[in-house]
């Protein structure tokens, strides 16, 4: 009989079917005279199981004789859906906890999100129990908290425990510390795990490919990506990732091929990175070639994927394609914060301001919520609008109206539609009234621009002066109060910036233009000579000034180069 009920009980958990569930435990009342701890338990897994938990409670709350697996139960089912409160709740009336009480608890809270308070239940763990109290699920779980929250030092502090402890460290836990140490932004460590591994599975070597490549040590993870015995997606997409988040895109959709060749199948991931090298490359054509790739996708996981979505959008609005953008926002079913700020923001950085405070408009008729990120985007609209009322009530409202607290982008934002206005005094009172103010780059750069325009010089002077001390080594700084003073006739001045750059070292930034022909990118270096079609590039320019002499412009000598 007690094989029987066991392998119903099994059958429960395994179909997760509450009704099978209910009318065991019905039978179970029926035919015994009280439920005996190990029945009550299983109940109550499978209640937890399917979600059931006012049943689970009652058949806790009945259960005469409680014992430590019986209240393990129970706090795993609240904590896995979320329910923390109920779970700290039964977890303090625990009369006795073992390991497996605190590590269902950590595990849940990181899983939903719930960092910090997952450290604070290791803390107590060690503060009640001792370092000793800690089991490898212990490690893995509160090494992975590190990882999330980004703390290195916790990390290296429980890493160390576990050393004296003498935790054997298998190649999950190995895993765990290589995964958060490159995390938190400290390959090196990574790199001292991963070395003494004595096996290694596939999720090591990716692992420290990721690490290597989130600081942009792009060589090293190179080294390590090559030396990989067996490659997969998840590998790939970690390298992509790599180039493209440390500005190297072109190498990245270079990968991107390599990895098509290979006959590696791109996951959701991999097309974000590989669209993000083409958003931040302008390559429009190469970014609607993996727009096809997607559509043609036989993963089923692709459709509608709210991820790609976005990416996408994000894309078309950066190489400013706003049509192509516009169909996308607007035939997606789902759209969260991020979808509404790509189409605010893009709108914003392609000069159409008042689509871009309408969509804005639209977003809070639709009951989104929108951030620090919405706001920057819909004060860039206004100001490449120079839509100043509008963007002083919306900068107002923010912290009015929303509960966000105006951050120093918000504020440099303002003062660039201020300076654009001419409004140059309230530009610089809002840098002198605003909390660091007169410590950010940003507001102080906004307002060097609007007095270039305007030709203010002495706020520009008293701008410059600021940026020189905030930042020594920008030549842009100089150069751009250098052509101030050169629109208002002051050469001496002119002279005396130059000279203070050629003392600390500074040139200007040669100027960059490109031109995109069959996916190839062609870039143009004033005075370069390293292209491989160079004599014919001169040969080339050679003809277009001959016309343009003959039309009747003059060449300046610092185009001499040319000749």
């Amino acid at each position: 009989m007690h094989h029987h009920y066991t392998a119903l009980f099994t059958q429960c958990l395994k179909t997760q079917n509450l009704n099978l569930g209910k009318q065991l435990h019905s039978h179970l009342i029926k035919t015994s005279l009280t439920l005996d701890t190990f029945y009550t338990n299983r109940l109550i897994d499978i209640y937890c199981r399917c979600n059931s938990l006012e049943s689970a409670q009652k058949a806790f709350n009945q259960l005469p004789a409680k014992n430590t697996h019986s209240w393990n139960t129970i706090i795993s089912g609240f904590s896995r859906i979320g329910c923390f409160k109920k779970a700290h709740h039964l977890f303090d009336q625990m009369p006795e906890r073992n390991v497996v009480s605190y590590n269902l608890l950590m595990s849940s809270l990181t899983r939903h999100g719930f960092y910090g308070e997952s450290v604070g239940v290791f803390r107590r763990m060690q503060g009640e129990c001792g370092f000793g109290f800690m089991d490898g699920f212990s490690f893995v779980s509160v090494v992975h908290t590190c990882a999330c929250l980004g703390e290195v030092k916790l990390l290296r502090v429980v890493h160390g425990v576990g050393i004296v402890i003498g935790l054997e460290f298998d190649v999950v836990g190995c895993n765990a510390l290589v995964d958060a140490y490159g995390k938190c932004g400290d390959p090196d460590h990574a790199y001292l795990v991963f070395s003494r591994m004595v096996e290694r599975d596939i999720v090591s070597w990716t692992s420290m490919v990721g690490s290597y490549a989130r600081v942009s040590r792009l060589d090293d993870a190179c080294s390590v990506f090559d030396q990989m015995p067996v490659k997969n997606t998840v590998s790939w997409t970690a390298l992509i990732a790599g180039f493209a988040q440390s500005g190297q895109g072109k190498e990245a959709l270079n990968l991107f091929e390599q990895m098509l060749d290979e006959g590696i199948v791109p996951s959701a991931h991999t097309y974000v990175s590989v669209l993000s090298a083409c958003a931040n490359l302008t390559l429009i054509e190469r970014g609607k070639q993996v727009h096809g790739h997607i559509a043609r996708s036989i993963s089923l996981s692709f459709i509608n994927n709210l991820f790609l979505s976005n990416s996408l959008i994000d894309m078309y609005c950066k190489c400013g394609d706003m049509a192509s953008a516009v169909r996308l926002f607007e035939t997606s079913e789902d759209k969260d914060i991020i979808t509404w700020n790509a189409i605010i923001t893009g709108f914003a950085q392609n000069g159409h301001g008042h689509n871009s405070l309408s969509v804005f408009q639209r977003m809070l008729k639709a009951k989104v919520m929108p951030n620090h990120v919405t706001f920057l985007g819909v004060l860039s609209a206004c100001s490449h609008g120079g839509l100043l009322g509008e963007a002083l009530e919306i900068f107002y409202s923010m912290e009015r109206d929303f509960g966000v607290i105006p951050r120093p982008d918000h504020y440099a934002a303002l003062i660039d539609v201020l300076g654009r206005k001419n409004r140059l005094e309230e530009a610089l009172d809002l840098i002198l009234t605003s909390s660091n103010g007169s410590d950010h780059v940003g507001m102080w750069g906004a307002l060097l621009g609007a007095c270039q325009v305007h030709g203010n010089l002495a706020l520009a002077e008293r701008a410059a002066k600021a940026l020189f001390e905030l930042e020594p080594n920008n030549s842009g700084r100089f150069v751009m109060l250098s052509n101030i003073y050169a629109s208002t006739g002051k050469w001496g001045d002119v002279s005396q910036v130059r000279e203070l750059m050629t003392q600390r070292g500074l040139r200007k930034n040669a100027a960059l233009s490109w031109i995109d022909i069959r996916n190839e990118r062609h870039e143009f270096v004033a005075k370069d000579k390293c292209h491989i079609q160079i004599e014919q590039i001169y040969e080339m320019l050679d003809i277009l000034v001959e016309h343009m002499m003959d039309f009747g412009y003059l060449i300046l000598a610092d185009l001499k180069f040319i000749e």
